[in-house]
């Protein structure tokens, strides 16, 4: 059985084209991309060493290999992180037999007020596992045709794989679905991130689960809407860890004029209140 570090590595050998990194063309092969043989080669490693970590076989490569690995894959800053990230996941326990207590919703007083000051601007806490703590009325100016506010305790990632709508409210919901998949892996936990990904698995399907185990990094990149009120938006994120309480600030800021116009609008219609979600 393979291990999210094993697993990712092979995505990421299976993604690169020999050629970019100056290799000779072997002739055809039953899989694409790096072969096993040249990424053991660039890393110093042997074979079977490699083929035991992307087995699953060896749990606890050293700092070293990890640092070798990510050079001979020219991973960048981030995907540096994630490999060390799924390093630790991979070498402890995790049980997914029992539900285990969900991570706190509780978000404290000076991050509320912190919301506050920021209204009426489009901002949410939210923490790894998609859940969406509290929001501005910008926010819910913004959001709340989507679909996403519909329910009690909402949950972005929930939201995106599970509700129809989320496909035709992001204009880019493959990136969208990539990112809150990826999301889930720097989850302070790793029983929840096992429980809950299973509950997704089984209500979505391979769509959800092929996006877990691809790891794709999220870029920097303008999240694009399409409004049911017939709007298009672009929309800038900041977003600011807060990493004592395992949640993250998102603040949405406008990136072009017409968007502003746009965001005005749906303010104007709409008049909620600061939530705070229990």
């Amino acid at each position: 059985m393979g291990t999210p570090l094993g697993d990712f590595i092979r995505a990421k050998r299976d993604s690169i084209q020999p050629e970019s990194l100056g290799l000779p063309e072997r002739g055809r092969r039953r899989s694409p991309g790096l072969r096993r043989l040249d990424l053991a080669t660039r890393a110093g490693i042997s074979v079977e060493y490699l083929t035991r970590i992307e087995q699953g076989r060896d749990r606890n490569p050293s700092i070293a290999v990890m640092n070798a690995l990510a050079d001979a894959l020219g991973l960048d800053a981030a995907e540096r992180d994630h490999l060390r990230h799924l390093a630790k996941i991979t070498g402890g326990e995790c049980s997914a037999h029992t539900r285990p207590a969900p991570p706190s919703r509780a978000v404290r007083p000076s991050v509320l007020q912190t919301l506050r000051l920021l209204e009426p601007g489009i901002a949410m806490v939210t923490n790894r596992m998609g859940d969406v703590l509290a929001r501005t009325s910008g926010f819910e100016a913004v959001l709340g045709d989507s679909g996403l506010l519909d329910v009690d305790g909402p949950n972005l990632t929930r939201y995106v794989f599970t509700d129809p709508r989320a496909r035709a409210f992001f204009t880019d919901w493959d990136d969208v679905a990539d990112e809150q998949a990826f999301g889930l892996w720097l989850g302070p936990a790793v029983e929840n991130f096992a429980w809950f990904t299973a509950e997704l698995a089984a209500a979505v399907g391979p769509d959800f689960t092929e996006r877990v185990n691809r790891h794709v990094v999220p870029r920097d990149r303008v999240l694009r809407l399409d409004h049911p009120a017939g709007f298009r938006l672009r929309l800038r994120r900041e977003t600011l860890e807060l990493s004592s309480d395992a949640q993250q600030l998102v603040v949405h800021l406008p990136a072009d004029e017409e968007t502003v116009e746009a965001v005005d609008r749906l303010r104007r219609r709409s008049h909620g209140r600061l939530s705070a979600v229990s």
